[in-house]
């Protein structure tokens, strides 16, 4: 059954600029989402429909049997069980980390109040920074200052907009592995909004894909990255190489097999060093065509040889 339920939203600034167009989604009761889609795809605009917070020209929002209303139905815009969490933190940075986690509990029982923040405190490692000023803290220590305080009134969904843009790239890896065993904690509806298609994976392994304002797909993220339902959805997990005579149908580098004489025969013509494995471009024999290969043992240069095969069940294929 779902939880949060989005019917036949759509967003429309101006006449050229669509946000939204007859979007539609069901999310389930718990467990974190990640919603990954490129800049300009609608996903900041449809978080603040979902809070309440922007006005859509037509469709609806409800959370569970609760009709969330937009700011022109809704006096005070906004609900408590949906807090939005924003990339630029919006601390208030004359208050200590206590006083910002606590300021949406002001009109709550004064021993609650103590108790819940105590709580986030201990939950989100920053009982030792709890006097500290907003400037005083890393930019991942803020986050979590913002997260302790959309938590403090006990949301049932938990909306994050591209949190981690301005952290680098080991804070955001050490922060989205933190919250991740937080949120598994808890009981609380997570959508995390990004980009980053690693960082969404690290998040969840349930991905939401929204590509000018549509969903895409929606799935596991083991059936997304095995049967992508078009090109822009393939190539969100790296690059796809066209495999010759065929129209639409594709390889996956990381699918690939290095073989002493059997396969496409290919001649290296570039080679970059990554993370985990080198990065070679090879130009197929007899073709126009250039593939990657994922190189993990390092051992191929310019110049060399290759023979390369796959799986057949591993093709990537799209109608025309």
């Amino acid at each position: 059954m779902s939880f949060l339920k989005v019917s036949e939203v759509t967003k429309q600034y101006d006449e050229e600029n669509i946000a939204l167009e007859k979007f539609s989604l069901q999310i389930s009761k718990g467990g974190v989402v990640s919603m990954v889609g490129e800049s300009g795809s609608g996903k900041s605009s449809l978080l603040r429909i979902i809070a309440g917070l922007e006005v859509q020209n037509s469709g609806v929002v409800h959370l569970g049997d609760q009709k969330i209303l937009n700011p022109k139905q809704k006096l005070v815009p906004g609900y408590d069980e949906i807090q939005l969490i924003h990339q630029e933190y919006k601390l208030y940075p004359n208050s200590t980390v206590e006083e910002n986690i606590a300021r949406p509990l002001l009109l709550y029982d004064k021993l609650y109040q103590k108790e819940r923040v105590e709580e986030l405190l201990t939950l989100l490692s920053l009982q030792e920074h709890r006097a500290k000023k907003p400037r005083q803290l890393s930019g991942g220590q803020q986050q979590k200052v913002a997260i302790g305080r959309a938590l403090s009134i006990e949301p049932e969904v938990l909306l994050l907009d591209e949190p981690f843009s301005s952290l680098d790239a080991i804070q955001k890896r050490e922060l989205i592995e933190e919250l991740k065993l937080i949120f598994d904690e808890l009981d609380v509806t997570v959508v995390f909004v990004t980009h980053e298609v690693d960082d969404a994976l690290l998040m969840s392994e349930e991905l939401l894909i929204i590509q000018k304002g549509k969903l895409v797909q929606q799935g596991n993220v083991r059936e997304i990255f095995r049967k992508p339902k078009n090109e822009y959805v393939a190539k969100l997990f790296g690059n796809l190489n066209e495999i010759p005579g065929e129209k639409k149908t594709f390889i996956r580098p990381s699918d690939l097999e290095v073989r002493k004489n059997d396969g496409y025969k290919a001649k290296v013509d570039k080679q970059q060093y990554l993370l985990h494995y080198n990065l070679l471009t090879v130009e197929l024999e007899g073709e126009i065509l250039k593939w990657k290969v994922e190189d993990t043992s390092r051992k191929y240069q310019v110049g060399d040889v290759l023979h390369l095969s796959f799986d057949p069940n591993y093709l990537i294929r799209f109608e025309e």
